[in-house]
């Protein structure tokens, strides 16, 4: 007991030193007294504009993937479930990519059309999955699963219509956004997917106590008195908001959602009410550390960052699969 609280005590530590250390690091290393001590430095400005704005935006999509793996794990008590398992992260690549495939360029109330796309269809995938468990009138776990991995192919495969439908510089756009990055300038991107984002990561956090009920079943859930329908409803939402927003600023970055709330489990234990903290401090600090080693990897060169969690995500996922229960 006294080691997972000093683990939880020291998760938001290790973020505030990522926080203050993974700017500096890059292709050029960057010193502190270059960027504070001449604001009109080029160091200054690679450091303002360039790497804390992507170090944050690492942070943001980290902790959200994370976040909604943990909840849909809990929701479909299945240790592999994620994001995209759920539907929500195709529903979102194909909004975005079909986005990119107009070639629009247009704002909506401050939110940029990729955004907006994005989250439209995030939106899109969940209420697909409503509707197919509303016509088996069955809200069953196995039920929403099953409705977003057929929702997820059935996305997938629109996706790989539109590239072949574009253009090459628009197809090429397309595969690299799928891939993944963190090719953010400035804070307009991220304050756009902030406020969306934020709105899901509440509606997880204060939901702890529920997702440890539905951890144990929907039976013995409805039995202690749990809402199961409309918490399962109101989970599936805010993981729907949080994907959505994320989506259109990194791209569906893969796998985060997988191996986080393992790791967390691994040191605190089940209880999600310490897991959701655990789960956001310790994701919003993975995500920009393998970004900072997608950087350095092949640097000048730079790897999209869904390229480096997909190869720690593989053998991840195998051993997630494989091991033995104690």
């Amino acid at each position: 007991m006294k080691t997972r609280t000093l683990w939880f005590l020291s998760l938001p530590l290790v973020w505030l030193l990522s926080l203050l250390v993974l700017p500096f690091i890059g292709a050029e290393m960057l010193r502190p007294h270059e960027v504070f001590g001449d604001p009109g430095s080029s160091s200054a400005t690679l450091f303002w504009v360039l790497r804390l704005p992507r170090v944050l935006a690492g942070m943001l999509t980290g902790a959200v993937l994370a976040l909604a793996g943990l909840a849909v794990q809990a929701l479909f008590r299945n240790p592999l479930a994620t994001p995209f398992t759920l539907g929500t992260a195709s529903g979102a690549s194909l909004g975005a990519s079909l986005y990119i495939w107009t070639g629009w360029s247009v704002s909506v109330l401050g939110l940029s059309g990729q955004t907006l796309f994005s989250f439209l269809g995030a939106a899109a995938a969940l209420l697909f999955i409503y509707g197919l468990a509303w016509l088996k009138d069955n809200m069953a776990a196995e039920t929403l699963l099953l409705a977003g991995v057929a929702i997820g192919i059935f996305f997938s495969s629109l996706i790989l219509l539109l590239q072949y439908l574009s253009d090459q510089a628009h197809s090429l756009r397309i595969l690299r956004w799928l891939m993944g990055g963190l090719e953010v300038v400035g804070y307009r991107d991220l304050l756009q997917s902030l406020p969306l984002a934020l709105v899901g990561l509440v509606i997880i956090m204060f939901h702890g106590f529920e997702l440890n009920l539905l951890s144990t079943g929907e039976e013995l859930s409805q039995a202690r008195g749990l809402d199961v329908p409309r918490v399962k409803l109101l989970i599936l939402s805010g993981v729907g908001l949080m994907v959505g927003s994320v989506v259109a600023l990194a791209g569906p970055v893969a796998f985060i959602g997988l191996m986080v709330p393992h790791v967390a489990r691994l040191l605190l234990g089940p209880d999600h009410r310490r897991l959701t903290w655990a789960v956001l401090f310790l994701g919003a600090t993975f995500l920009p550390v393998c970004d900072v080693l997608a950087r350095l990897i092949l640097a000048p060169a730079e790897l999209p960052v869904g390229i480096i969690t997909a190869l720690l995500g593989g053998p991840f996922f195998i051993w997630v699969l494989t091991r033995k229960k104690t």
